[in-house]
């Protein structure tokens, strides 16, 4: 077993619980939502996030047992927003399988993503926890203001990597922090240690999405579950390409601006590829994901050594080792 296999094992029997908690969760009366739903909640998710909030809620020192509640949560969202990606994207594949938009259609994939966020609003309003309903509601507009701004900078070939980095803070830390804090306070952790379990996902989930970008142009196609080069077939904007159009030179840059352009960019991928080796552009980028694994690792040195604190380590360093 890797160590990546040890934490999952480890926390195996609260993630079975979380499960179940998902499937009680589809039990509206529209039978098309619960199709659609448990279609794309069981093609073969990570559970990154649930994860990781029932690791943090075992840092403390009473563990409210309505976490495992919460665990859904947190995955229906990740799962709401998935759905309305693959709308946004035109996505034919998800996770090596046809999107739920190319069997069910667009309209159903939207309002089954609306479904599952209020699903997920009424389950955490019932805990009646402020704090908790607070950190969701921010959580949710900052994810929404992540995904219009990378809309909005589309084939954005002046982006900086400054503001991709708030992009991805945005639509895609934001959850991974959330859960990460949600589980501190499930575990009844003090405030700073909840701040620092906030910080380490708020870096972990720079990496993961950096990681994630990179695995687009170089990750074999049959583990990704997709083919190599859909973010720049898409003009999405990350940091490999924003580090090469940086480096370039200006014939350079204007042939892959032209090749951006044409619609049709994989066909030339290997070219861009050989490009991206010579300004070692997918190198910076796995540079920049370990220093931000770096950085969340950091953030636990408040928490005392405990099997806990080593499997965030193991979740940390997997998100920049992972393959797929």
């Amino acid at each position: 077993m890797t160590d990546i296999d040890n934490v999952w094992f480890r926390y195996k029997e609260a993630l079975n619980q979380v499960e179940g908690e998902i499937k009680r969760g589809l039990d509206s009366e529209v039978a098309l939502i619960n199709e659609v739903a448990q279609y794309t909640l069981v093609s073969g998710g990570k559970r990154i996030r649930p994860l990781l909030l029932v690791i943090c809620a075992n840092m403390g020192q009473s563990i409210d047992k309505r976490y495992l509640l919460l665990g859904s949560v947190v995955e229906f969202i990740h799962t709401a927003t998935l759905l309305h990606d693959d709308v946004l994207d035109n996505a034919r594949i998800r996770r090596g399988q046809p999107a739920a938009r190319n069997l069910y259609g667009n309209q159903a994939s939207i309002l089954v993503g609306d479904f599952l966020y209020t699903r997920a609003v009424c389950r955490v309003v019932s805990m009646e926890n402020l704090e908790m309903n607070y950190l969701l509601s921010f959580t949710c507009s900052k994810m929404t203001e992540g995904e219009t701004w990378q809309l909005a900078h589309t084939s954005d070939f002046n982006l900086t990597e400054e503001r991709y980095l708030k992009i991805i803070a945005y639509k895609t830390a934001s959850l991974i922090s959330a859960s990460c804090k949600l589980g501190g306070v499930m575990g009844s952790v003090a405030s700073e240690e909840k701040e620092a379990l906030y910080s380490f996902g708020h870096n972990l989930g720079i990496a993961f999405q950096v990681a994630d970008d990179t695995l687009d142009y170089v990750a074999d196609k049959n583990r990704l579950g997709k083919a190599l080069g859909q973010d720049i077939k898409e003009g999405k904007m990350t940091l490999p390409l924003i580090h090469l159009l940086s480096r370039c030179q200006k014939k350079e840059k204007e042939m892959l601006i032209e090749l951006i352009q044409s619609g049709k960019p994989q066909k030339d991928l290997s070219s861009i590829l050989k490009l991206m080796e010579m300004y070692g552009s997918i190198s910076y980028a796995q540079k920049r994901a370990a220093l931000f694994v770096k950085k969340a690792k950091e953030k636990l040195r408040i928490f005392p050594r405990s099997t806990h604190k080593e499997a965030l380590q193991t979740v940390a360093e997997y998100v920049i080792l992972r393959d797929y």
